[in-house]
């Protein structure tokens, strides 16, 4: 399976913070918000990993994540050249995918809970429809809303209804079979001239091929689009590592844990940062036992 991360939006929501640089480079406490859906696909044991742009900051991507060869992994990029929606990924990406299933996250989305890398392997053994994951929000009318059974089949799936027909808000974390291009190329734009996910998502339900998990108590999923859920997210990040001596999304340590990179490559990682507590955790991290 291949990975797919979304980082190529303005972040006007963040303007004046992110017009020197894309929101997705933004840091999140202690380290860039692009690490977090990184390991996303990390944990769903995904390696071969494009990130689409926008021309403006493609080159500060790869200034900060070269080929990924350093933590085991391969980054290739492409470039969005106009916000045609999230749908337009597949079609960028065509080449990339070839006959491969496929997961995308968004860029601005982090997703942290107990058992969430065996839920994500489980969903990339699916070789057969789609998967998209499920959490229950307060207000779901501000978010696409999916009705599911009990077997966590899809009964529908609606953008921002105004009668919502559940309280759970579709997240930005799609897992698709190798149909998925040929499904993305059928979409019409939307009336603000986008390729909407939804959509791709309708044509999965109307085939009986879209499944639901759900993220429950103790998952935690938040889009740092603006600056209130950004400062959310840095206080989460914040303090779930003060209060477990853990931290959440370091790339180099996940790739460790994932067998993609050897100690000594993961001590040799940690002198980068070896004026400060990132580099510090790394070098604990590789010395356990």
């Amino acid at each position: 399976m291949k990975g797919i991360i979304l980082a190529a939006g303005m972040g006007s929501r963040l303007y004046p913070a992110s017009l020197p640089i894309s929101k997705i480079l933004l840091p999140v406490y202690d380290k860039p918000m692009i690490y977090y859906p990184i390991t996303t696909l990390l944990l769903a044991g995904i390696r071969d990993i494009l990130i689409i742009t926008n021309p403006k900051d493609i080159d500060n991507f790869k200034k900060v994540l070269g080929d990924g060869s350093q933590i085991g992994v391969n980054f290739s990029y492409e470039i969005q050249y106009e916000p045609k929606g999230i749908a337009d990924s597949f079609l960028i990406a065509e080449d990339f995918i070839q006959n491969s299933p496929v997961a995308l996250v968004l860029g601005d989305n982090i997703f942290h809970g107990f058992g969430f890398s065996s839920m994500l392997k489980e969903v990339s053994k699916r070789d057969n429809g789609a998967t998209v994951f499920g959490y229950q929000v307060m207000d779901p009318e501000r978010f696409g809303v999916v009705e599911f059974d009990k077997s966590g089949n899809a009964v529908s799936i609606e953008e921002k209804p105004k009668n919502p027909k559940s309280n759970y808000a579709v997240t930005g974390l799609y897992f698709y079979d190798n149909h998925v291009v040929e499904y993305a190329k059928s979409l019409k734009p939307s009336k603000r001239g986008e390729l909407e996910i939804t959509d791709l998502n309708k044509i999965y339900l109307e085939k009986n091929k879209l499944k639901v998990e759900i993220l429950g108590r103790g998952f935690a999923w938040l889009d740092t689009g603006t600056f209130e859920s950004l400062l959310q997210a840095a206080n989460f990040v914040h303090s779930m590592e003060i209060n477990t001596g853990m931290k959440i999304s370091a790339i180099e340590e996940v790739a460790y844990r994932m067998g993609y990179i050897s100690k000594e490559r993961l001590l040799t990682l940690s002198d980068k940062y070896a004026q400060n507590g990132y580099g510090k955790y790394l070098k604990r991290i590789a010395n356990q036992v």
